[in-house]
């Protein structure tokens, strides 16, 4: 900040001669009163600072949505099952299911092209090791939807009721999980089965159920 000093300026004297001859006589007179003149200091208006605030931009911020659990693959899993929809086949005893739902990452967009491989057991609860029956792989459509028609699986021993699936995003790691059934007295025994990982299903007119389920996988 600079200091502003107030100087007087210098006196302004102005002296008349009165043209007399006298021997050395010299009359000063004069004009009147000294007179000072004073600077006085400029009065600036007052300034006042503005302190703009930071810029703040309001952003919505989406919450990531928590991955499907992952659960033990058991020993049944077989590579390379055929590629379909539909695990059923004609004259198959169960109840008739069909599952639907989407493959979507964490924050909620669809997974487009993403793998989904399911294997079961029939309704009697036993698995097919020797051949692919009840079991099939697709791939999720541009909005990420998926459709699978199988059949209620039967209890096997030890389990409460599941289906197994693993699902991959494109270039991404596999997750490996179990469906469950909802209203089964074996759950509260099985200490794989998790209630997030619950099928909504409903009973149709015809016998046959649907049910839904949505898949959160890594795409990373």
């Amino acid at each position: 900040m600079t200091q502003t000093t107030n100087r007087r300026p210098p006196q302004r004297f102005v002296r008349l001669g009165l043209g007399l001859a006298a021997a050395g006589a010299i009359v000063a007179a004069s004009l009147g009163p000294t007179v000072f003149a004073q600077t006085l200091p400029v009065q600036s208006a007052p300034v006042t600072t503005i302190v703009q605030p930071a810029s703040t931009t309001f952003g919505q911020t989406t919450a990531l949505q928590s991955l499907t659990l992952a659960e033990t693959e058991g020993p049944y899993f077989k590579a390379n099952s055929p590629e379909t929809t539909t695990l059923y086949q004609d004259g198959m005893q169960g109840t008739l299911l069909t599952i639907s739902g989407q493959v979507l990452d964490q924050n909620g967009q669809p997974v487009a092209n993403a793998l989904l491989d399911f294997w079961q057991a029939n309704a009697s609860g036993a698995y097919d090791n020797s051949g692919y029956t009840l079991r099939g792989h697709q791939y999720t459509d541009a909005n990420g939807y998926y459709t699978v028609t199988t059949v209620v699986p039967g209890l096997y021993p030890g389990r409460t009721r599941h289906i197994h699936v693993k699902v991959q995003a494109p270039a991404s790691s596999v997750l490996t999980t179990q469906l469950f059934f909802p209203g089964e007295a074996s759950n509260a025994r099985d200490n794989i089965y998790d209630p997030s990982l619950l099928l909504n299903i409903s009973n149709n007119t015809d016998g046959t159920q649907t049910a839904n389920f949505n898949f959160v996988v890594p795409t990373a």
